[in-house]
């Protein structure tokens, strides 16, 4: 297993997860309640560069409070977070953060949104906690205790077949402007499944995951602190993450597939079935020069 295999290599005890994993559940729960301040009510929507890709007073207020506990708590430990990049120096430790995974949610009042902590080892998720403040949720998961929602124990679904299924994915910021971009994935396990969903928040959709309340997610084009917590929680809640091939899990590939054991084989094969839209099917011909 990638966390207790993780945590094993960085010389943790239990007594160290535990101390690890109730910071970073702390440090959730004040992002979280500074997302519900700022909520429906925001004084700044800029654009960072990409078209989509936005950041707002909310964001840059919880990354500060955040990094501050984190620093008050772990000083000795990095960090990597989404709007401030790299702090601290370099070690194998490695707190990666996300103030606001589902910005765009956010800034326009869909409540779907969170803030996301994850610790990883040499790139390797060793555990996390991820807030949902609309819902009073928070997850939390550490490895020799499980995952939790609050303080119940949750679990990945029993689901085993793809029909009786309900799926999440996302899409990355360049889907217009590139072929590998997730659409034709979408519609095939959409006409496979009973349905699939897409959430904008990737913290969210893998909690979700994690809680059995959907039955597998992939995406491709995410950063390390959208994945670091979620990946942890998943597999602490008994389920498994690979790439898309069904190999081991890259932090930095940006490409994760999480699912119940019963669909890994499953989705693996579903995966690697589909090959690109033709992009005038839907609306995009300006890539049918770039994929010729």
């Amino acid at each position: 297993m990638i966390c207790s295999h993780a945590a094993q290599q960085a010389g943790l005890q239990i007594e160290d997860l535990t101390r690890l994993g109730d910071i970073a559940r702390q440090a959730c729960e004040r992002g979280g309640k500074l997302l519900m301040e700022h909520y429906g009510h925001l004084e700044t929507i800029n654009n960072k560069g990409r078209f989509g890709d936005l950041v707002t007073n909310a964001d840059l207020a919880v990354e500060e409070c955040v990094l501050e506990f984190l620093q008050q708590q772990t000083a000795d430990i990095a960090v990597l977070a989404e709007e401030s990049g790299s702090i601290g120096e370099a070690s194998s430790l490695l707190w990666c953060v996300d103030p606001l995974d589902g910005t765009t949610n956010f800034a326009h009042g869909y409540p779907f949104f969170a803030t996301s902590i994850g610790l990883t080892w040499n790139r390797q998720p060793i555990l996390g906690a991820i807030a949902i403040p609309f819902l009073n949720e928070i997850y939390w998961g550490v490895p020799s205790l499980g995952a939790f929602c609050n303080e119940k124990p949750i679990k990945v679904s029993s689901c085993e077949s793809l029909e009786n299924s309900l799926l999440v994915t996302g899409f990355a910021y360049d889907r217009q402007s590139r072929l590998d971009n997730n659409y034709a994935e979408f519609c095939w396990m959409t006409h496979r499944t009973r349905g699939v969903r897409r959430g904008g928040a990737a913290a969210v959709d893998l909690a979700f995951v994690a809680a059995g309340r959907l039955d597998g997610y992939w995406e491709r084009g995410l950063a390390p602190w959208d994945l670091a917590a979620g990946v942890a929680l998943v597999e602490l809640a008994g389920g498994n993450v690979t790439d898309y091939k069904g190999g081991s899990f890259d932090l930095d590939s940006g490409r994760v597939l999480a699912c119940p054991p019963g669909m890994q084989k499953i989705l693996t094969e579903e995966l690697n079935k589909i090959s690109p839209l033709d992009p005038d099917s839907f609306g995009a011909p300006e890539l049918r020069a770039m994929g010729s």
